[in-house]
């Protein structure tokens, strides 16, 4: 059976321009129909698939978590089916849901994977995938500048973690739960719903994207100095058994801080605090490699 899909990717992606030839041939192969569009705006993204919604079955993307960021509110509101070629820098979305790298073995699982829901993360009317920040995140994101990512790959989030940690000062926020409130001094609280992010760190060590729950953590240090025994055990998670870290997990989060403070999600800056964070179950269908 031929599948009508809507093509988009990010052609200043990492992969986006050199790969995409490669990719329409694999996909045209694999029995798709294509419509192929690009943007040089990836906020013009979300009228590109509302424009398409009732021509395709499905939505591929190629791109990175950045360019999934700017689809999801989109892919939401029309609720077509997502395929994902990890073209990006990081791919903390594919490697979460287990999508290989290698550009046949992506296009193999959008036309032979299963169909799988799994929920979002939602912070004042925007969608998110892996994870929302606020702290040292941003102003990793700040830094971080699509040619550096596109020359060190994923090594470029390590030396640019590096370059602002130094530069870290504490914040004071506010946060609250369904039943109580924390005051914490903090450089970094990030609310995850998937697994992984920021080139591979785990939000925790049993995360999941379909587990209907969002996990908290905040680095509640004084001195920049303290953060660099964590980074080692930040690669999977366990971070959050630290004495200077907090760690919760629940549906619903607010943060508030004294000033807004910008919050990146998805490595994307999209708003800022004062905060609401929830979980969407089951929001949205992805193609996954089979179980």
């Amino acid at each position: 059976m031929t599948l009508r899909a809507l093509l988009l990717v990010n052609r200043h992606a990492r992969q986006g321009e050199a790969r995409l030839l490669q990719a329409i041939n694999y996909l045209k192969e694999l029995n798709f129909q294509l419509i192929e569009e690009s943007t040089e705006h990836p906020k013009q993204l979300y009228q590109i698939i509302h424009q398409y919604k009732n021509k395709v079955d499905l939505v591929i993307v190629g791109g990175g978590d950045g360019t999934l960021n700017a689809v999801v509110d989109a892919l939401v509101e029309t609720q077509l089916p997502l395929g994902i070629l990890p073209l990006g820098t990081a791919n903390d979305l594919a490697r979460t849901l287990g999508i290989s790298n290698s550009l046949p073995e992506a296009c193999k699982t959008i036309a032979q994977g299963e169909l799988r829901r799994i929920d979002l993360g939602w912070v004042n009317g925007k969608h998110f995938f892996n994870v929302a920040s606020l702290g040292l995140s941003v102003k990793i994101t700040r830094r971080l500048t699509k040619e550096f990512k596109r020359r060190w790959g994923v090594l470029a989030y390590a030396v640019t973690a590096l370059q602002v940690i130094w530069k870290s000062r504490p914040f004071t926020a506010e946060i609250r739960t369904k039943d109580r409130v924390f005051r914490a001094k903090t450089v970094q609280i990030a609310v995850g719903n998937g697994r992984y992010y920021g080139g591979g760190m785990a939000i925790v060590p049993d995360a999941r994207i379909d587990d209907q729950r969002l996990d908290l953590y905040s680095l509640e240090i004084s001195h920049w100095w303290e953060i660099i025994p964590l980074l080692p055990a930040m690669r999977n998670g366990r971070h959050i058994h630290r004495q200077n870290v907090r760690a919760l997990n629940g549906r619903e989060f607010e943060i508030y801080t004294s000033k807004p403070r910008a919050i990146n999600t998805d490595g994307e800056i999209t708003t800022y605090t004062p905060a609401r964070f929830c979980v969407i179950p089951k929001a949205l269908a992805v193609l996954v490699p089979p179980v």
